[in-house]
């Protein structure tokens, strides 16, 4: 017959056990979600430098079309106008936010999420 002893001990290491295993998991999914937020900030800024490139090529060509020095930054200044105004218009609705939430979400949690369909 077990002593009553042993059996706690044994009960000791399983939860010890489990404890660790959790730990674990915990700090790979940190890792893995920091380093997604890294990758997206990395993306977010090379995209504001080649949006950046790209509007200044955009803005000398028009003035080199329009032959006023000034008239192709204007343009792009009214584009990027134009754009802003849309993003207002839109700030309150509940589709674009959601998009913009499930999407951030499978970027982010992705390894959870497939973790979780794997486990199924």
């Amino acid at each position: 017959m077990l002593q009553i002893g042993e059996i706690i001990q044994t009960v000791k290491g399983i939860v010890e056990a489990k404890i660790d295993l959790v730990k674990s998991d915990i700090q790979d999914e940190f890792v893995g979600m920091m380093s997604r937020f890294i990758l997206l900030t990395l993306i977010g800024s090379m995209a504001f430098i080649v949006l950046l490139f790209l509007s200044l090529s955009l803005a000398f060509y028009l003035s080199q079309f329009t032959k006023l020095p000034f008239m192709g930054f204007f343009l792009v200044g009214l584009l990027y106008l134009l754009i802003v105004v849309g993003l207002i218009l839109t700030r309150n609705s509940k589709r674009f936010h959601s998009k913009i939430q499930e999407t951030l979400k499978e970027f982010i949690f992705s390894r959870y999420r497939k973790n979780k369909n794997d486990d199924e």
